[in-house]
């Protein structure tokens, strides 16, 4: 028996990682992540409440090589606003932690539970410890040499985040639904195998994507469909390039922007194709009659997130536009919810 309090906390969470995801977006693309010098599970729950504390704050943030290189002039006001965001970004997650452990502590005692959600929802709490734990390791990363964080880790930090989402979607959709997956038919068994590849790629995308945020990829490239009226950058196919220098230097040089912009318009294209193919067969078939909702929603999504790519790429002039990055981070974990719901639906069938 689905418990509607158990039902309605697990919602609560996806709820919750949704708008994590997006603030994260915001503190990212404001360039706020390395506002907060210290990382204080405790102490750091309420940000400075007076003069003095605020300009200690600002002091330690002038040590750092985002101060020095990129913000140097900056006063006390624009230092509050990028404080802002690191810091609602903070203590969001700590606010998630006792929206989840509370309940979940009443609701195991209460017997409300079973063991198989008991088991998910563990994995789900280790995830978590995870996107926390690596996202002290990826601020940290910009607080030594280089005046941003690293990409890589950036990227990493974001795909857990996605992991915990995704995960606890899992988890929500299982216990909902409370129906064991029955022996699929062989069309049935098919579309779930060709939205498990479509899942497979979005992550890998995923992962791209956030390193191509945190190269700012875009914008050296700020022209679709061509790059800078090129569609394969004549740099890829100098092989000099192609050495561990760049790849870890990539602030240094245009490869890497390059080869990662090329990859992820390349992963979207391959996501078109796949979306397109499993939307046309089913539309040919009955298929399409049995899933009208899903499938015509997992479309809509995966066009809208298309069209988000393409004018965040087209507005890069210069910066990073804040409203139309966020938007596409959002689409992305939009695209991986419906994906997933659908893929979720015809498994129980």
């Amino acid at each position: 028996m689905v418990n509607k309090w158990v039902k309605y906390w697990l919602f609560t969470g996806l709820v919750m990682i949704f708008i994590q995801v997006v603030v994260g977006g915001i503190t990212r693309l404001t360039e706020s992540g390395l506002s907060i010098t210290k990382w204080e599970i405790i102490a750091g729950t309420l940000p400075p409440l007076t003069d003095d504390a605020w300009v200690e704050a600002f002091d330690l943030y002038k040590a750092t090589p985002q101060y020095k290189e990129i913000n140097e002039g900056m006063d006390l006001s624009d230092f509050k606003f990028i404080y802002f965001w690191e810091w609602v970004h903070r203590f969001w997650a700590r606010w998630m932690g006792f929206v989840f452990i509370i309940p979940f502590v009443f609701f195991v005692a209460k017997s409300w539970l079973d063991r198989g959600t008991i088991m998910k929802l563990g994995v789900v709490i280790l995830l978590a410890v995870g996107a926390a734990t690596f996202g002290w390791i990826m601020v940290a990363s910009g607080l030594i040499n280089r005046p941003w964080v690293n990409a890589y880790k950036l990227s990493f930090h974001l795909c857990i985040a996605f992991s915990v989402y995704a995960y606890l979607l899992y988890t929500y959709l299982s216990y909902i639904y409370k129906a064991e997956v029955k022996t699929l038919s062989k069309i049935n068994k098919s579309y779930v195998n060709y939205l498990l590849f479509f899942i497979c790629v979005l992550w890998i995308q995923l992962f791209f994507g956030g390193v191509m945020s945190g190269m700012k990829a875009g914008v050296y490239f700020p022209t679709w469909p061509d790059m800078n009226g090129d569609y394969i950058p004549q740099v890829i196919f100098n092989s000099s390039e192609w050495n561990v220098d760049n790849f870890n230097q990539y602030d240094t040089n245009l490869f890497m922007p390059s080869l990662i912009q090329f990859i992820h318009r390349t992963t979207a294209y391959l996501l078109v194709i796949i979306g397109l193919y499993v939307f046309v067969k089913a539309f040919k078939s009955g298929f399409f009659l049995s899933y009208k909702k899903e499938m015509s929603l997992f479309m809509t999504m995966l066009v809208t997130q298309v069209l988000l790519g393409i004018i965040t790429v087209l507005l890069c002039k210069g910066e990073v536009p804040v409203l139309w990055g966020v938007a596409h981070q959002a689409g992305a974990l939009l695209l991986l919810t419906v994906t997933m719901w659908t893929r979720f639906k015809i498994n129980l069938e």
